[in-house]
């Protein structure tokens, strides 16, 4: 038996062949091997080879494991109820070496599970609700209020260049208008087309955590990979509590990095950029600093798009942020 990524098995041929050797299973062998030689597939491929009736004899206990392991696939439960030897891998026919053999495939469901499983190693995420972490295009509901800013973000991924984009997208508007929502269709969609790796994160939390590791090896890890993930989402800018520190040494880093390697990050704010540049300017302890707050908001304005997104509350159904 041959698999097609070399996976180690017990081959099923051994198991089988005891099997045959059972008088129990002797008495029932004709019926069974009618079966076997019924089996629509089994018909093709023999006539497709001219197989003798020495070579099917030979390789009965063969076509025994495809003519079973075919039969599951025809009844197929679904990928997490698969019954096949290696569950999502689909049977095939092969002569090799003038014998008849068996490999395995992946089957669509399981070759969509895997690809699954990759865009979700592109796109990670730091303290964002998982129910919107799997967002698509197609689940977004286009409402007049929001059809701007869906246009805008479906424009975004579609043009995208990996390597070459070096503007990003802000959205901004009132709570659970879905503002994040579509930024992870974005991301979504930038993986599983364009293999592109990106991060969100939630703002308020992500600033939180780095003043709690200060001093840690953890830190350095975290603010560098946000620095050079290819693409960054800080999803509810303006939500932080704003200290000079995570202002200048925190963000502001982040974002001279990003800017100076031409390295898109993407936003989404309750504040317009004259909001949240107010924000920005205001600490507790050292008041106002319009200078500063202006300096990171450069890095802002002319590496972004700004778009309103307006509509409904949608975080009350529990939908979409």
């Amino acid at each position: 038996m041959s698999f097609e990524e070399g996976d180690n098995m017990e081959p099923i041929q051994d198991t089988l062949s005891e099997m045959m050797k059972k008088a129990q299973f002797q008495t029932t062998f004709p019926k069974i091997k009618a079966e076997i030689l019924a089996n629509p597939g089994i018909q093709k491929f023999l006539h497709k080879i001219s197989a003798t009736d020495e070579l099917i004899e030979r390789s009965l206990a063969k076509l025994y494991e495809f003519h079973q392991q075919h039969s599951n696939c025809v009844k197929c439960p679904g990928l997490d109820k698969c019954t096949n030897v290696m569950p999502g891998y689909s049977p095939e026919l092969i002569l090799s070496h003038g014998t008849i053999d068996v490999t395995y495939h992946r089957c669509p469901l399981k070759e969509k599970y895997d690809e699954e499983q990759k865009q979700r190693q592109l796109f990670e995420s730091l303290y964002i609700p998982k129910e919107v972490l799997n967002a698509r295009f197609s689940q977004l509901d286009i409402d007049p209020e929001r059809f701007e800013a869906i246009q805008l973000a479906e424009k975004y991924a579609r043009e995208f260049e990996p390597g070459k984009t070096k503007h990003g997208l802000y959205f901004y508007g009132d709570f659970g208008v879905g503002k994040t929502f579509i930024m992870c269709a974005i991301a979504n969609e930038l993986a599983l087309r364009k293999k592109v790796k990106s991060m969100i994160v939630y703002t308020p939390d992500f600033f939180r955590e780095l003043k709690h590791s200060i001093g840690q090896d953890m830190f350095y890890e975290k603010l560098n990979y946000i620095k050079t993930v290819p693409l960054l989402i800080l999803d509810d800018i303006g939500s932080e509590t704003i200290t000079t520190w995570i202002r200048d040494d925190v963000l502001g880093a982040i974002l001279q990095y990003r800017m100076m390697e031409g390295l898109p990050t993407l936003y989404t704010s309750n504040y317009d950029y004259d909001g949240l540049e107010d924000h920005l300017a205001y600490s507790e302890k050292s008041g106002t600093e319009l200078l500063k707050a202006k300096r990171i908001m450069e890095r802002i304005r002319h590496y972004t798009i700004p778009q309103y997104v307006g509509g409904e509350n949608r975080r009350k159904n529990f939908i979409q942020k």
